[in-house]
Parts: C-alpha cells; structure tokens; sequence
C-alpha cells in the first residue's frame, strides 16, 4: 500500500545533483512488509561536505551500481504504491528524475510525513525529522543514512497513522487536494484562499521574513504553478523549505502588477529574487542626420551620457516599436537599421519605402514624415493616464506618465471623471522611477493592452 522512501545524494536539488543511497520500506497501514536498501553509484565525485554529512565517500560508491542497473527493482518496489517521504518532494525529485535519465515514465501519489505532521501534531517548535522524531518519543538510528532516516520515517508514520483522528492522511490523497505540490512548511488553508486575481504576492520565511515577490494575472495559479513538477527553477528543495506563509496585494490588472512587484523588490531585497538585482539592460531608439542631410533612426544600448528618445526593456520591444513607426510614416528600413542590403531597400518595392534610401525622396520630404514620427512616440511629449482594471467593480487603475516619466500608480471610483493631469495626479502614490518601472511603462505606452490611454 506504502513505499516509504529516503534518499541520500550529491546535493540538493534534482537537476543537478544525483542520488548516491536509496532505501524503501514496504507498509501495509499497520506494519512492514518488505524492504530494499541500496548504495548508487552517481557517476561523480561526492562532495566533501556531503561526505561530512552522510558519511558516504566516494570510494564507497565506486563499485556500487548505478541508479540504471538497479532501476527495475526500484520501480517494482514503488509501482502501485502511495510515496512517503519526510519532505516528499525531494526525494520524489530525484527518484523521478533519475527515471526520466534513463527513459522511464514514473508517478506515484504521495504524502509528506512534514505536512502531515503539522496537521496531526501540531505546535511543536520544528518538524525537521530529527526534531519530530524526538517530540515523539522515536530514535533514529544511523541518522543521515538513508535506511536509518527512512526506518525512522515509517515509525513517524506509523505514529500519524495512528493519531490521524480526522482523516487528514485520507484527505490529502484525493486528487487535487493540492497537498501534494505544496511545500511543506506551507499551510493549505493559506493556499486555499488566496484568490485567482492579478496582483503580487510575497513568500515568508519561519521568521516572517520576505524572500521572494513574484506577480501574477491569476495569484493562485502562479503560485501553484511554481510548485509543480515542471517548475524546475522551484524544484530546488532550499527554498520550498523555507516558505513558510504567503500573503499577497491585489492590483486590479497586470500593469500595476509589474509595477508593484519591481518596487517590492527593490525595497525588500528578497534573497530569491535574482533577476531584478542584476544591472539592467536598456535599449532606446536615437535619431542622427546622416552626411547626406537624412535623418535616420537607429536602436541601441543606452549608455551612460546618451539621452534616447524613447526606452525600450530589450531589443526585441525597440526593434518592434520601430517597425510599426516604419510601416505606419512609410520610412525607410534601411535608414532606420532595420535592413541591410547594398541599393534600394527591401521595402521599396512594394512602395511602402519612397526611395529615400538611395536618393529618389528628398531628404526634405523625408525629414518631415520622420519628424511626425517622433512627434507620435507617447513617451516624448504629452502627460498620459493609463486606466485599466481595478482592484473590485466599483474602481479603476491609474498610471500617470508625465513628459514620457512614471510618475505613480493609484485608484479611483468608476463615478469619477479624470478630466486633467492635476486632479489625475491626487490619486495616485507618487514613487520614484526606477529603469525597470520604466520599461514597463514605456512598453505600455508604445502598445496599451488591457488598459486605456488618455493624453492630457
């Protein structure tokens, strides 16, 4: 009925590190049936620290066989048969992802001895298993070795088993009880409420310390989808572990999201949020007249002392908002970086290009539509609104840009007529501009979706 299941490996997480000890024990609900236990040969070096930890060298491995050798036993041991694991989920990974080396298709149920604990004991101070097996009275022989911490795990179990007096073991097998994919130190009833809105959401640790901010259009299926067996970057067991409480601050539409989120970050520092920590990268388009008296555009780096016309994410946003400016002023691609090619562009033969590239328009009447060109990049002139989605039916969203700068996001009531900049401007939470607040904004403005521009 049960395999209960510990492993031990070269570290600690599946994509990277491979299994070096493995055992499994056999329960029929009320006692052991069989049980299997195996070094693994993990074709590298074991770590000294691990060593350190395990007890497990490298030379004790060498002549053990690899996870491919003994796989057809493993799987006949697991097949059919609920996992359960103290901290299931990483040893679920591992186990799934030495399978899937190797071609094999497995899955199982499973259940987690820490959540289960939480639900059936709950209070005690830590459900590490060493902690938990003390609270309850158990020791554990030959800690930090796999058949002496699964031995241990099944006698945790048994005592869950025994003490499960509303069916909490029942509960969390049901299919999409959702307990399964959960970290372990997460409480469902948390998950359970949080809503499928867009907003930001914030992982704490035991301390209630923030470690991470993520947004989301749909809160609860972000964050579901964070933990489930395709989310690799989340597969690291370090900081499932750590999470130990979510709360969340709904936006209204995703905008505000992207916003928030960036401004979060920049004032918590999360330690799990990488991405926004590294040096941003800004790409802009810049207008210069070549010796020919055309002006010409041209998307680049924004580098420092250089001062675009318009700022862009990345390269593919520039290049993008560059060919619709293009196709809509019927400019040349080849003045504008977009085509090289020796003669007349590409573009000159469907007519969309008036020949500027190779003299036939004057630089003159060329000059005029690229002028009209600039004059159209919303970032470069006019004070702008951006009114989406509110957080409930009786509001809307507000970004204010003024002169192509972020200025603040806010709300307002569905009755309220925003008529100017200044009266705007009184529902909005002034914040600094950031590169990437920025970005978002500029790529809102250059293609709104979602949201209504209103130029002052």
């Amino acid at each position: 009925m049960y395999a209960i299941v510990d492993i031990e490996t070269t570290g600690g997480f599946a994509a990277s590190h491979r299994i070096t000890e493995i055992a499994i024990y056999h329960h029929d609900g009320i006692r052991i049936t069989d049980s299997y236990r195996s070094l693994v040969n993990p074709g590298r070096e074991i770590p000294y620290y691990i060593t350190g930890l395990t007890g497990i060298t490298t030379e004790m491995v060498m002549d053990a066989p690899s996870f491919e050798e003994i796989a057809e036993e493993v799987f006949a041991k697991l097949d059919g048969r609920v996992f359960v694991a103290h901290n299931a989920h990483f040893d679920y990974s591992f186990i799934k992802q030495e399978f899937e080396l190797i071609g094999v298709n497995w899955q199982a149920r499973k259940l987690c001895t820490v959540r289960l604990s939480r639900k059936i004991v709950p209070g005690l101070r830590s459900y590490s298993l060493g902690s938990l097996a003390e609270s309850l009275g158990i020791q554990i022989e030959n800690r930090h070795r796999a058949d002496g911490d699964a031995h241990a795990t099944v006698k945790i179990f048994h005592e869950l088993l025994e003490r499960d007096r509303e069916s909490h073991i029942l509960k969390a097998l049901k299919k999409n009880s959702g307990e399964t994919i959960l970290p372990p130190n997460l409480p469902k009833e948390e998950f359970d409420k949080l809503p499928s809105l867009p907003g930001v959401y914030y992982f704490l640790n035991a301390r209630g310390q923030v470690i991470y901010v993520g947004k989301a259009i749909n809160i609860k299926k972000r964050i579901a989808g964070h933990f489930t067996g395709d989310a690799r970057e989340w597969s690291r067991s370090k900081i499932r572990n750590e999470i130990h409480h979510v709360t969340f601050e709904l936006t209204g539409n995703e905008l505000i999201a992207l916003i928030l989120e960036s401004q979060e970050i920049r004032r918590l520092w999360p330690k799990y949020n990488q991405a926004q920590k590294q040096k941003v990268e800004e790409w802009g388009l810049f207008s210069y007249e070549d010796r020919n008296g055309y002006l010409r555009f041209t998307a680049n780096i924004i580098t420092k002392g250089t001062v675009p016309l318009i700022r862009f994410g990345n390269k593919s946003d520039a290049w993008n908002f560059l060919w619709e400016k293009v196709r809509e002023f019927e400019l040349c691609p080849k003045l504008s970086g977009l085509q090289i090619a020796k003669g007349l562009c590409f573009a000159h033969q469907t007519g969309e290009c008036h020949g500027a590239c190779e003299g036939v328009e004057s630089a003159a009447e060329y000059n005029n539509r690229l002028t009209q060109a600039v004059g159209s990049f919303k970032a470069s002139g006019s004070s702008v609104a951006l009114i989406g989605r509110g957080r409930n039916i009786e509001e809307q969203s507000l970004v204010l840009v003024d002169k192509g700068v972020y200025c603040g996001f806010g709300y307002f009531g569905r009755d309220v007529a925003i008529t100017d900049f200044e009266s705007a401007r009184t529902y909005v939470r002034v914040s600094p501009e950031t590169p990437i607040v920025q970005n978002v904004v500029n790529s809102y403005l250059s293609n709104p979706r979602d949201v209504e521009l209103v130029v002052f």
